[in-house]
């Protein structure tokens, strides 16, 4: 059986995949904040751990200190090429992953119809996928940091594929106004600046494009009542997670007009047999297989109690549509 490689010990001034700790908010340059949590790597089983902290006026919330960017792509490699599918199959089986885009998709069908469309953090295109039902008459490209985005264009899930992120130098000019819709699935959190990754999305939008961002919220009851072991906190892939406040407010002071808020659709019904499945994730095969009834039971509770859990500050997501002026 393959073993995982062994990475060393080393303190966080010898760490080359950390950078220094950050003193004030990056949001908001608030240097009210509190730690919100420390938690391991739970999936991987590395040594070490991240702390996740809470801006105590504007509410954001981001990793600090912050990964550097080749600790960012060592940990999104490693997560995404060797733990990702196993992991989700877990707690998301794949015909609710794609009855998730469908029903995204289906909710953008009332956009007019647009001649091109780039989904950013694409990964392997199901979403673009998905959205041709809708929109069969428009060009679908991807962008991804990882190399999903090159085999889902192989696969004819989209038209060009581009790697990297909307902030790679030369990647927004090189794409400038190409794009009538841009669309960012759980994408922002992983960007090392937020708010640079929508300007560059602003910049790959023609005038009166439509720019649809959906992330984890960080506010939801979730987060407080699991710790550690709620999934949207992603450590260390998860850089930011922007309050609904604040991302509405930068938006428009970047010259876009929200037009759709929603924290219904977005939930994922995923919160209470994700974080079983977290608990168990460093412990013996045995105990992990041992587990499977309760992680099926807290699946049952997660999809029962979600028409409710959509309504209320439990729901763990939320959307905006805004147009670009």
């Amino acid at each position: 059986m393959p073993t995982s490689p062994v990475t060393p010990q080393i303190t966080p001034a010898q760490d080359p995949f950390q950078e220094p700790r950050r003193e004030d908010c990056p949001w908001c340059g608030s240097g009210s904040l509190r730690t919100r949590l420390r938690a391991p790597d739970p999936l991987r089983q590395r040594p070490g751990r991240f702390a996740v902290y809470t801006c105590g006026d504007c509410g954001h919330t981001f990793q600090n200190p912050r990964l550097t960017a080749e600790g960012f792509a060592f940990f999104h490699r490693e997560f995404y090429e060797m733990r990702l599918a196993e992991f989700t199959a877990r707690v998301l089986s794949a015909d609710a992953v794609r009855r998730r885009h469908r029903a995204a998709a289906l909710r953008l069908s009332g956009l007019r119809e647009p001649e091109s469309w780039l989904d950013v953090g694409t990964g392997h295109a199901r979403f673009p996928e998905a959205a041709k039902e809708f929109f069969p008459y428009t060009s679908f490209d991807g962008l991804d940091p990882t190399a999903r985005v090159e085999q889902a264009l192989l696969e004819g899930r989209v038209e060009e594929a581009h790697r990297g992120f909307l902030t790679t130098p030369g990647m927004a000019n090189r794409l400038r106004g190409r794009y009538d819709v841009v669309t960012m699935f759980h994408h922002l959190e992983h960007t090392p600046d937020p708010r640079a990754e929508l300007r560059a999305a602003l910049t790959v939008l023609r005038p009166g494009g439509h720019l649809v961002v959906e992330v984890p919220d960080p506010r939801c009851l979730f987060a407080a009542l699991l710790g550690r072991w709620w999934l949207p906190y992603g450590q260390p892939r998860h850089l930011h997670l922007v309050p609904l406040a604040n991302l509405r407010a930068e938006l428009a002071r970047l010259g876009c007009t929200v037009l759709v808020t929603d924290r219904k659709d977005p939930h994922v019904p995923y919160d209470l047999s994700a974080a079983v499945a977290l608990a168990v994730a460093r412990a013996h095969p045995a105990v992990r297989l041992a587990a499977t009834p309760l992680i099926r039971a807290a699946a049952v509770l997660d999809h029962g109690l979600a028409p409710l859990f959509r309504r209320t500050r439990f729901s763990n997501a939320y959307r905006i549509v805004a147009r670009r002026g």
